[in-house]
């Protein structure tokens, strides 16, 4: 029987566009070689015990696929006839289930759902062919996930070592309104300069997504620790050591900072409360000061750290205008309060971005949905230039001008 859990494969670590530097970025962080960056993932080699590492510690990723078998393929036939030759009864549990999950860019298939069923239906005629068993499928993800990708000739067939996607870290138990997902925070926050020892101001914190992520990674607490099931554990092989001695390392691996200031401040009582029922389930709730006031009435501590705001980027008319006052207020509070400090705005809209009345040193590309955002960088001097220091677990990755 082959374990996959020793032999090394190729792995492909999937992330929201443009999160891909800093998937690298943390990734190499971990000890490990990125052999390749693509738009929205990384492939580097490794063993489903690596892949059960890169699952409890990456913040910015997606899915963590482990390849099984590459083959070429000219129709949905030939996919079936591929798979249906290879090892499923060592891979799968004849008595499991399993969902199939693909990317497909093929001009003989226009719905996913046919060549889905076409992998499927290869891996239940090998196993039923071995073991006198068929698995149950569907599409639940709480079990062994396999994944297709197929374009043009060339096909390669993953076990889905994650299952439910990593982007969400899970332990945001009331989203807010219009949260960014975790691992985009995750992605602006290692493109910011913060050292994670200064202060980190948050005004117009909402449910407090960016707060606690830089909580989190402040004191080393990985989003492993919130998420108790994976696509791995359900892997011919697996033993529940292999995952409870990982869980063990990245519980011993937290460093509280005693003295690290984290401010985050709405002007909604809820958005303070829905914060702080998140805060705990993070475990960080001891790390944050949260307040009811006005952005302009944050307080903004000394030595200087990071500032940042996610303000709301407008859909209609009437909030747009309102907007413009907003983001005019917003520039003229981080020249006037925040001197010293490196300040952040991520928003949607560039249009809005202009009202804020200074000249962004970095515009750093990401998407929130479909959505074109930038994540704008201002120094805000203090008299003479400053230039801070940096302690970071990852470096700052490429942007754009």
């Amino acid at each position: 029987m082959k374990d996959l859990f020793q032999n090394p494969s190729r792995i492909i670590v999937t992330c929201n566009k443009r999160l891909a530097p800093f998937l690298k970025l943390e990734t190499e962080a971990l000890g490990y070689q990125v052999d390749r960056v693509f738009p929205t993932g990384i492939e580097l080699k490794g063993t489903m015990k690596d892949c059960i590492h890169l699952n409890l510690r990456l913040r910015c990723a997606s899915q963590v696929l482990y390849s099984l078998k590459t083959f070429r393929s000219d129709k949905p036939d030939d996919v079936y006839r591929s798979l249906v030759a290879y090892a499923w009864e060592e891979v799968v549990p004849s008595n499991g289930y399993v969902c199939v999950t693909s990317t497909v860019d093929h001009f003989t298939v226009n719905n996913n759902l046919f060549i889905n069923v076409k992998v499927k239906d290869a891996i239940a005629d090998r196993i039923r062919n071995q073991s006198g068993q068929r698995p149950d499928s569907g599409p639940l993800l709480d079990f062994t996930v396999v994944h297709l990708y197929w374009k043009d000739e060339r096909a390669e067939v993953f076990v889905d070592t994650s299952g439910h996607t990593l982007a969400k870290h899970g332990y945001r138990k009331i989203p807010g309104k219009a949260p960014m997902l975790e691992a985009l925070v995750s992605g602006t926050l290692l493109a910011t300069q913060w050292d994670r020892k200064s202060p980190f101001v948050n005004p117009m914190c909402g449910s407090s997504t960016v707060a606690i992520e830089a909580a989190l990674l402040a004191t080393s607490r990985y989003p492993g620790l919130f998420r108790p099931a994976y696509g791995f554990m359900h892997i011919k092989g697996y033993q529940t050591s292999y995952y409870e001695e990982e869980l063990a390392r990245i519980k011993a691996s937290v460093q509280e900072r005693p003295g690290l200031k984290i401010i985050a401040t709405d002007n909604r009582e809820d958005a303070i409360a829905i914060s702080k029922v998140n805060a705990e389930a993070a475990g960080v709730l001891s790390c944050l000061e949260f307040s009811v006031c006005d952005f302009r009435d944050t307080p903004i501590p000394s030595p200087p750290g990071v500032i940042f705001f996610n303000p709301e980027y407008g859909e209609r008319l009437g909030e747009l205008k309102e907007l413009e006052t907003t983001y005019e207020q917003l520039g003229d509070f981080l020249k006037k309060s925040c001197q010293g400090y490196m300040g952040y705005i991520f928003t949607g809209n560039m249009e809005l971005a202009k009202k804020i009345g200074l000249k962004a040193k970095r515009r750093i590309e990401f998407y929130s949905a479909k959505l074109d955002c930038r994540l704008l960088e201002y120094e805000l001097y203090a008299g003479t230039r400053r230039s801070p220091k940096v302690e970071s677990e990852v470096g700052n990755p490429p942007h754009d001008n």
